[in-house]
């Protein structure tokens, strides 16, 4: 029994080595320099030649793979790493910093992410019967080690990118097992925190839509509390165990993201980018804008444009 046990895990360590080589191999034939491309709606696949700095972004619920290399997300105090034998899956928007740590010209890092649709996956939890079991706080992101039959949904879905006919008729289905594979694996009561109508993880993603409705007003906790049914200690404990963040640090990140987004989408210039998204004080708005982003606000757009200019 033993040994059919280990000859068992032989086979599926070297089906998941082949599956990885191909997802590397069909990453660098669709990237083919560094960038991050949206293939088909909610698809990226990412290509990068050496490590990076921290890199300040908004995670949306998602799925994230890396076929090749390893990164770091820094989500407020936590820290989560993954590589090619782990996945990282999202379930609530969340302020994070990410950093490619393993990447060379020779084995670049290539990544893919898969956008998480909630009514996909209530959908399925219905027709699978999947329950959410706990009713605790849950980690708003977490990693878990990837598995033969996910990987090989996950091949299957980029390997559809060569016939867009295909894609449009069988990605759907693959995107659905995917999902299952999920729901019925090591994070699915993340998942299904995720769309649960109790639990307070479901309050707190409430709160987060709240706070992004008006980032830019003043935050008033006890009426958030008080919109939620929570207490206010318990909506701070609550969010902050959820998100690693308090409500005025997650708002103040929101706000810098947009500020960072009217500058380079509109043009505008740091003390009406710092006005529109809630800061009064222009001084207050440079300080908070370098202490995340590594520059002040208008060398930062500069950099960036420069970028992407290359």
């Amino acid at each position: 029994m033993a040994s059919k046990s280990s000859q068992s895990a032989d086979r599926d360590a070297r089906r998941m080595q082949t599956d990885r080589d191909e997802l590397a191999e069909r990453i660098l034939r669709a990237v083919p320099e560094d960038a991050s491309l949206e293939t088909q709606p909610g698809l990226y696949l990412s290509r990068y030649s050496s490590p990076s700095k921290p890199v300040q972004l908004v995670y949306e619920p998602m799925l994230c793979v890396i076929a090749q290399g390893s990164k770091d997300v820094l989500v407020g105090s936590r820290r989560y790493h993954y590589d090619a034998a782990h996945y990282l899956i999202a379930c609530v928007e969340l302020p994070a910093a990410a950093r490619i740590v393993e990447a060379t010209r020779e084995k670049p890092f290539l990544g893919l992410r898969l956008d998480l649709d909630p009514t996909l996956i209530a959908s399925l939890m219905i027709e699978a019967r999947s329950q959410t079991h706990r009713e605790t706080d849950m980690n708003a992101m977490d990693v878990s080690r990837l598995d033969a039959g996910l990987l090989d949904a996950i091949v299957r879905l980029v390997r559809l990118l060569d016939s867009p006919a295909e894609f449009r008729v069988l990605a759907p289905l693959v995107t659905r097992e995917i999902i299952y594979r999920l729901l019925m694996g090591e994070q699915g009561d993340r998942l299904r925190q995720l769309v649960a109508s109790s639990g307070r993880t479901q309050y707190i993603a409430r709160a987060i839509g709240l706070l992004r409705q008006s980032f830019d007003q003043p935050l008033r906790i006890e009426s958030m509390a008080r919109k939620l049914g929570m207490s206010v200690s318990s909506f701070h404990h609550h969010f902050k165990t959820v998100t690693a963040m308090s409500p005025l640090q997650f708002q103040k990140k929101l706000r810098l993201h947009e500020a960072r987004r009217l500058m380079l989408g509109e043009d505008l210039d740091a003390a009406q980018a710092g006005f529109r998204v809630g800061y009064e004080d222009a001084s207050h708005f440079n300080r908070d804008y370098k202490r995340l982003f590594g520059e002040p606000p208008l060398r930062d757009v500069e950099l960036l444009r420069e970028a992407a200019r290359r």
